[in-house]
């Protein structure tokens, strides 16, 4: 391989030697220079504003609400990224002017430090290239667009009875498959690990493929999109101070009074549901609890969710007091059937011996009290499920399993139809499935 020579002048101890005139540079230096500051460059230069049409052009790909919220906060991140990029192409055009140890060393620095940014920038870009890129593929775009209608069905309902106006949180909540996982949500505005500690710009509800293709066990969304309405709602500190003050001024002990606090969000996301869906979100919220008899006696200092075992009769309690007292009836005396003797687990006495009493207070305290956050109403009178809403649903489940038009019925209701139509046997579940989606699709 060929070589130049190239003056280097020699230093004391310590220092990096300059070039003198023995010293003698491989050609391939300066080529190897300039490809640096270039892949730097393009490398940036990749990470561009998404566009809406890149994900198609039907009603299945991300609104140009969510594309802008995500361009928002790749531009904040753009700065940094650009500055460090020109530092780094400035570094590398000094390098090869002079190509000397100090100066190639100062070029890998900036290399570093840039290259260390890209990623940094690149894997938020990636992870909602990943997410928008779901909404391309067929069936999985109509079905992540449907359940988009049905977390955005649930917001309007929420914000639209509230008893007074409140400034309307955009955009809204954003569906995405993930196998291997349990639904989860991240809320808006919350710093995300994935996102390097960046705030979420707006909600995100992920689902597992096992619940999109059983579409009756999505009372998962309700669940998850409650979260965030907790949030948005500005009840993410009202709920749970309500809870222990509720508890404590009835005369719970104290210990238990914070058991029941730390359980507040997962408690208000299963009563929001119901109160959202209707008595048929009950057996999707079954669907998950119901475990073998030692996971679901088992209590877990410190978690977040109920104990199973406790955690299904809040959903009976609160049913009952909606107005489905057979519904409620039925679904305890399954659940009792199925876990005759709950001191078998783990639930340490004073929680296990004062939950029934527990419970109503609890229900009470969430969906029955006035909050100034809802304009002094109840959630209960907020989401306003009661028998004159689950006439409607029955009535969907019939036209969907007869694959007719189920009319103007809220998104939301339509879980509770798939559900009904799936119990009572009135189609094949492939068909329930086929036409729940078919109709969020034309929506």
């Amino acid at each position: 391989m060929s070589a130049v020579a190239i003056p280097i002048e020699t230093t004391r101890a310590g220092q990096a030697p300059r070039l003198s005139p023995r010293e003698v540079v491989p050609t391939v230096t300066l080529p190897w220079l300039r490809a640096q500051a270039l892949n730097s460059r393009r490398h940036a230069a990749a990470l561009r504003p998404f566009r809406r049409e890149e994900f198609g052009t039907g009603s299945e790909a991300p609104s140009e609400g969510h594309i802008q919220a995500v361009n928002n906060l790749m531009n904040t991140l753009r700065g940094g990224l650009m500055s460090m990029t020109k530092s780094m192409h400035e570094a590398a055009e000094a390098a090869t002017s002079a190509p000397s140890t100090s100066q190639i060393q100062n070029m890998l620095n900036h290399k570093e430090r840039a290259h260390n940014w890209v990623r940094g920038v690149e894997r938020i870009w990636d992870f909602y290239f990943e997410l928008f890129g779901q909404r391309q593929s067929r069936p999985f775009g109509l079905w992540l667009v449907g359940c988009d209608r049905i977390a955005l069905d649930c917001y309007q309902d929420a914000f639209m009875f509230l008893g007074t106006a409140k400034s309307i949180p955009a955009p809204p909540p954003f569906s995405y498959m993930r196998t291997g996982f349990s639904p989860s949500t991240y809320r808006r505005g919350i710093p995300l690990t994935r996102l390097g500690r960046q705030l979420n710009p707006f909600p995100l509800v992920q689902l597992p493929y096992h619940r999109l293709i059983n579409p009756w066990t999505l009372g998962a969304i309700l669940h998850e999109v409650s979260h965030n309405l907790q949030n948005d709602l500005g009840l993410n500190r009202a709920i749970p101070r309500s809870v222990a003050l509720h508890l404590l001024k009835a005369g719970f002990p104290r210990s238990v009074a914070m058991t029941w606090t730390r359980w507040n969000r997962e408690s208000f996301a299963d009563l929001s549901g119901l109160l959202l869906g209707g008595p048929a979100i009950i057996a999707s919220l079954l669907d998950v609890l119901g475990r073998s008899p030692a996971t679901a006696v088992s209590f877990v200092p410190r978690a977040p969710h109920p104990t199973p075992y406790i955690r299904a009769f809040l959903s009976f309690e609160l049913a009952r007091r909606m107005g489905f007292e057979d519904d409620a009836k039925q679904y305890m005396s399954l659940w009792r059937r199925m876990y005759p003797i709950p001191a078998s687990g783990t639930i340490p006495r004073p929680v296990l011996d004062t939950f029934p009493d527990a419970v109503r207070v609890v229900v009470n305290a969430m969906c029955f009290h006035k909050y100034k956050e809802l304009g002094n109403k109840t959630y209960a009178e907020v989401t306003g499920f009661g028998p004159k809403e689950q006439q409607i649903v029955e009535e969907a489940s019939r036209r969907l399993a007869a694959g007719n038009d189920p009319g103007i019925v809220p998104e939301r209701f339509l879980i509770g139809a798939a559900r009904l139509a799936l119990d009572r046997r009135l189609a094949r579940p492939g068909v329930i499935a086929k036409n729940f989606f078919q109709e969020l699709a034309r929506r």
